[in-house]
Formats: C-alpha cells, sequence, structure tokens
C-alpha cells in the first residue's frame, strides 16, 4: 500500500506532569500576548484562577492579557463556531486558548483555523485525544453528530496537567479510557491485526500501548482521580488518552474507527442517552464490537472485566431504561453510520441487537 502525499501535523508543544500548567509562559511565543480563552463554565470558574495567579507571579506573563473569555456555547455547531469567530476578530486577540473537555477543545481548535491564529489547548478532564488529534466533531444544536472538521494543522501547545485532570468527576476519566480504548480494538478489526502501511503499523502499535497502559493503570488512576490525587497512574493513562490516542488518530492513514464508534453516532439521536458522554458510550459500544466479531466469550467477559476496572458502562441498562423501540432506533441509526461501514462485513440491526444482548448477558 503507498499513498502518496501524506500531511502529518503533531503538537509543537506538549507540557505534561504536575503543574504543567505553570509553565505555560515560558513556552507562549513572544507574538503570543493577547488571548483569548473559550471553554466551558465549570472548565473556565477551574483554570482561570490558576491562569490569572501565574499571569501576577510569572516574569513571563508580565506583558500578556487575557482580552476576553468566553463560554464555547455547549456544542460544536457550526452556529457557535461562526459566532466565536466573530468575538475572537472583534477581541484582536493573538492565540486562542482552549479550555475543557472535548467539545470546548474541539470547537477552539476550529475557531483558530478559520482565524487563523495559534490554540493552546488546555483539557480539564480527560475525556477524549480532542487536545492532541487534528479533527473536530461537528454537532448540530441539538448535539446530535453530524460529522468531522478536518483541522490543518494540530495544536500549537498542548498543556496535560494532572493537577486540573484530578480535580473534575471520575466518570470523565472512565470516559477517556473508554474512549482510548477502541484505539486498539477499532483499528484491529479495520486492518484484520496486520496493517501493511508503515504509518498504520504506527498507529497500530500505538493503540496496542495504550490498552496496556490502560489494563496496567486503569483502575488505580481512576482510584486516585476519586481521592482527588495527581498520582503516577493518572500521569500513565493521560500519556495513553492524550498522547498515543491523539498520535494514534494523526498516524492512522484512512478511516480508525468502527462499530464503537458507530454506537456512539446511534446513542445521540435520543436525549436520554445524548449526553451520557461520547468516551462511555464508545467504551460500551467496544464491547459489542467484540460480540459483533463473534470472539469467544473468555475474551469478551476479560475485556468486561477491564471496562469495569475503569468504570466504564458494561450493560445497557447503565446508560439508560430503553425500551424495544429506543434500542431499535439507535441501532438503526448506527447501522447507517459511515463508521458501520469500516466494519470488514456486512453489519445488520438484527447482529447488533444480537451483540448487545450478548455482552449485556455475560455481564450478568
Amino acid at each position: 500500500m503507498f499513498l502518496p502525499g501524506t500531511h502529518l501535523s503533531f503538537p509543537a508543544h506538549v507540557l505534561r506532569g504536575v503543574d504543567a500548567l505553570s509553565r505555560l509562559g515560558h513556552t507562549l511565543d513572544a507574538s503570543m500576548d493577547q488571548l483569548f480563552v473559550l471553554g466551558g463554565k465549570t472548565a473556565l470558574a477551574v483554570t482561570m484562577p490558576r491562569l490569572q495567579q501565574l499571569m501576577q507571579t510569572q516574569d513571563e506573563w508580565q506583558n500578556r492579557q487575557v482580552v476576553q473569555e468566553a463560554w464555547y456555547g455547549g456544542e460544536v455547531s457550526q452556529q457557535n463556531i461562526d459566532a466565536l469567530v466573530a468575538q475572537v476578530t472583534a477581541s484582536h486577540a493573538n492565540v486562542v486558548v482552549a479550555v475543557g473537555g472535548g467539545k470546548a477543545l474541539d470547537i477552539g481548535k476550529a475557531v483558530a483555523q478559520v482565524c487563523q491564529l495559534p490554540i493552546v489547548m488546555i483539557p480539564t478532564i480527560a475525556a477524549t485525544c480532542a487536545a492532541v488529534s487534528t479533527v473536530s466533531v461537528l454537532y448540530n444544536e441539538s448535539g446530535h453528530y453530524i460529522g468531522l472538521f478536518q483541522l490543518d494543522k494540530a495544536p500549537d501547545i498542548v498543556v496535560l496537567d494532572p493537577v486540573l485532570i484530578a480535580t473534575a468527576p471520575v466518570r470523565w476519566l472512565s470516559a477517556g479510557l473508554g474512549d482510548t480504548l477502541a484505539k486498539l480494538y477499532e483499528y484491529r478489526v479495520i486492518s484484520g491485526g496486520e496493517p501493511d502501511y508503515s504509518l498504520n503499523m504506527a498507529a497500530f502499535a500505538q493503540g496496542k500501548l495504550c490498552y496496556q497502559l490502560i489494563e496496567r493503570f486503569g483502575g488505580a488512576a481512576c482510584g486516585e482521580v476519586m481521592r482527588r490525587e495527581a498520582g503516577s497512574a493518572l500521569e500513565q493513562v493521560m500519556d495513553a488518552i492524550f498522547i498515543y490516542a491523539g498520535f494514534t488518530s494523526i498516524m492512522g492513514v484512512g478511516d480508525h474507527v468502527a462499530a464503537a464508534h458507530a454506537l456512539f453516532d446511534g446513542f445521540t439521536v435520543l436525549e436520554k442517552t445524548r449526553e451520557f458522554g461520547h468516551g462511555l458510550l464508545v467504551g460500551y459500544g467496544n464491547l459489542c464490537l467484540l460480540a459483533l466479531e463473534n470472539r469467544s466469550d473468555a475474551e469478551i467477559l476479560a475485556a468486561i472485566q477491564l471496562a469495569k476496572q475503569c468504570g466504564v458502562p458494561i450493560s445497557l441498562r447503565e446508560i439508560a431504561q430503553l425500551n424495544e423501540v429506543e434500542v431499535n432506533q439507535i441501532v438503526d441509526a448506527a447501522i447507517k453510520t459511515p463508521d458501520m461501514a469500516n466494519m470488514p462485513f456486512m453489519v445488520t440491526a438484527d447482529m447488533v441487537c444480537n451483540a448487545i444482548k450478548r455482552v449485556d448477558r455475560l455481564a450478568g
């Protein structure tokens, strides 16, 4: 397989480890002195006091200022992107700083690209690899998934501070663990376990590394976050969730999502499941993917045990109480997605329903 003209873009700087945020001032270019900070409401409330303290106490911040602070709008929709672009333009900012979870980071990347400005990523939850990846996931105003916004380049600076992550509810770390496990499960089924192109081989190796780190440290990391500790296990899985999962997305040539993400797409059609959490739904979808592959009960049970240790839902009832009509709506939407089309065999609604029932039965 030879694909000429591949364009790879990686973050210019990744600041990681305890109090990584304190090193941001050292890393910003001199030209980045007018900051437009956008993010989620909770994320802004958590991050801005620390950022303001740094601006008051570090010499590197003396000639910099936050020209505007803005809520991102709640959805990565075209309407919210347009509104933020207008605000950034009017503010005369020369760098965008996005703080929060995946949606806030994704909209920050899209806004920065439209405005042709550098972007700084400060995740406050470890729910996805959005801080590193070169795509933004787009939704309509109701939160229904509609597609991907391909970015020209990776973020300029990524700040991975476990002190911030440890203050967030553990369910968002669980979401990140579920989403990151998909880097192995989905890429394996798409490639047949034997990718034959160097970049895909590298992406697959990163996916395996993600799995190994989560298998070893995932449960302990959840325990640290429940105790609000920025511990060693948390740092290890943050590397998996952000760096290695992000690199997997960047290096993987062609499609690298399949049935697990297709099920997430399906869940977004119902209001009662839409806001459950991307990574948590993908994590449950991983288990259904294994069932679709007709893997053994022993392998699925092992995957269920790992998911349980990481706080990922292992049965449909843990997500929501759904009747048959609602389940069929989810399944019908899932099988129509491009993600499901990436499966190496035709997937029918009956196959997905049977996979859900098998996983739920094995989960007990």
